[in-house]
């Protein structure tokens, strides 16, 4: 996964803001520096570091960035993440986009790591889902990283995914995984609704099988007949307050579309500390 933006993403996010050029900050004159402060306003899990330093190298290359904390660091409420200095014009234009990407991963990151926390111990591992913002996908994906959970595929590209759809495209369980296994070396999983088609798809012998919204007994019955032979997967209603209870009953993986979907940014600021004439 990759640990930062191409300089064509960056490039589109300032234009979204930027566009023909920042009125105000024209307004300070070209030669004046500036030192920024970015503090942290609610307890987070950073993430974002390459994004924010990306916006600020493109606007102005001199701009330099001193962090105290780490990508997938836990950050308290009042913590000071970093330092920006040089120019005051590319501190005061940067700013926003900045702030907008490293407020939204660092939120994907810190609800990640309460999920991952909430399971510590059963083994169980948290994936993430293809839910995420447009545009931010491998961005959202490394932040989930950050907070201790695990990537599902990246897209529709890397591994095969059977659900219901597919499987009436195709006429049967056992017909669409044996089309699957034309792509080799390529991870296949197919969802399931229920203990009699878990037992279709079981015997049909793909690579996992996701058990979606599954009740508790259920869970246990289909990893009472699997004895690990198969990785399971739940998925569907799922959250916060039961998720322990579903990783205790053995499956493999939990599923959560929350961890990129239903994210609150964390709250920033930034402000200017001095002005160096």
């Amino acid at each position: 996964m990759t640990t930062g933006p191409s300089d064509s993403e960056i490039a589109t996010y300032l234009a979204e803001d930027v566009g023909t050029g920042d009125l105000t900050a024209a307004l300070i004159p070209s030669e004046t520096q500036a030192v920024a402060s970015v503090v942290a306003r609610d307890a987070m899990v950073l993430c974002g570091r390459a994004w924010f330093d990306a916006v600020f190298r493109q606007l102005r290359p001199d701009v330099i960035v001193d962090w105290q904390f780490g990508d997938s660091d836990r950050v308290p409420a009042g913590g000071e993440l970093c330092q920006v200095r040089g120019q005051a014009r590319a501190l005061l234009t940067g700013e926003r986009t900045a702030l907008n990407l490293l407020q939204t991963l660092s939120a994907t990151a810190t609800l990640a790591r309460q999920y991952a926390d909430a399971v510590e111990g059963t083994g169980c591992r948290v994936l993430d889902t293809r839910k995420t913002l447009p545009g931010l996908r491998v961005a959202q994906k490394y932040a989930v990283a950050c907070g201790g959970c695990v990537n599902h595929r990246i897209g529709l590209f890397d591994a095969v995914l059977i659900k219901e759809n597919h499987i009436l495209a195709a006429g049967s369980i056992p017909a669409a995984i044996a089309a699957a296994r034309v792509y080799a070396g390529v991870p296949v999983e197919v969802e399931v609704e229920n203990l009699a088609e878990f037992e279709v798809a079981w015997q049909a012998g793909p690579d996992r099988i996701m058990l979606d919204n599954f009740s508790l007994a259920d869970m246990a019955v289909a990893v009472a007949k699997n004895k690990g032979q198969l990785e399971l997967e739940a998925s569907g209603n799922i959250t916060l307050e039961n998720i322990r209870e579903v990783a205790e009953t053995g499956v493999d993986f939990i599923s959560i579309g929350a961890l990129t979907k239903n994210i609150k940014a964390v709250d920033l600021s930034m402000r200017i500390q001095m002005r160096i004439d």
